[in-house]
């Protein structure tokens, strides 16, 4: 091994090889029950119930074998979570290297925003700790190239392509997690405010909230497309980057 190959600590490296070059399966002796794709198939299906039931031994219960053999695989949940991750983002399609930089930056991130939906438990995940698995990294290569393509200088490349994730994450964090909530409690959110209706009489005063109340009266608060409030801020996001841009280049 190079001496770059031998930096970080021994379970980071291990964490690494899991990632990029996991145990294939043996070509001799009996076929084995479980494989490591197998496992973390498991744990993602585990996770689309509840996150908080993630543990080994629920995917073991999945996989109906003994807790103690999924060791043989993965060292522990926080591994086997880096590997859901992964498998997750390979459901992210990359754009069409024809189109604009603005074009190819909406589909990253409605692809960010698919991913989300159709494993909702990544709301979990920490964006500032990603695992350097290839899947992760096939699509962050791809989005700084799209953000390259503005011109922009390497450090605004990389916080603009960190700030697009970052949007979707958190708009999609709070789409899911009300979703989430109302599937448990049996509340919508529109419930939950008709609950609460009583506080517009009692606190809630022209004198105090002004602009609330100009808002209000201007239709302000009346959302036509609720769902579609992230593209709101999306495009606000690339007419941001868009506008950096336009002034380096002048």
């Amino acid at each position: 091994m190079t001496e770059q190959q031998e930096w970080g600590t021994p379970a980071g490296q291990a964490m690494v090889e899991l990632l990029w070059n996991p145990p294939p399966p043996p070509r001799r002796g009996p076929r084995q029950k479980l494989t490591l794709d197998r496992v973390v198939a498991a744990g993602m299906t585990v996770a689309a119930r509840s996150l908080d039931e993630l543990s080994m031994r629920k995917v073991a219960q999945e996989l109906g074998v003994g807790a103690m053999s999924l060791y043989t695989y993965v060292p522990g949940r926080d591994e086997l979570f880096e590997l859901m991750i992964d498998r997750a983002w390979g459901v992210r399609e990359l754009p069409d290297r024809a189109l604009g930089w603005r074009a190819q930056a909406e589909f990253h991130a409605h692809e960010a925003w698919r991913m989300y939906r159709e494993h909702p438990w990544m709301i979990s995940s920490n964006l500032w700790r990603m695992p350097l698995g290839p899947r992760v990294l096939d699509v962050q290569e791809d989005l700084y190239r799209v953000v390259s393509l503005t011109g922009l200088g390497a450090r605004t490349v990389v916080h603009s392509a960190g700030l697009i994730e970052s949007y979707v994450f958190g708009a999609a964090r709070g789409v899911i997690t009300d979703t989430s909530l109302s599937a448990r409690t049996g509340e919508s959110q529109d419930d939950y405010y008709a609950a609460r209706a009583g506080f517009w009489g009692r606190f809630f005063t022209d004198e105090r909230f002004p602009t609330m109340r100009t808002l209000w009266d201007a239709g302000g608060f009346e959302e036509d497309n609720p769902a579609g409030d992230w593209e709101f801020g999306l495009g606000l996001v690339l007419d941001g980057i868009g506008r950096l841009a336009d002034a380096d280049r002048g």
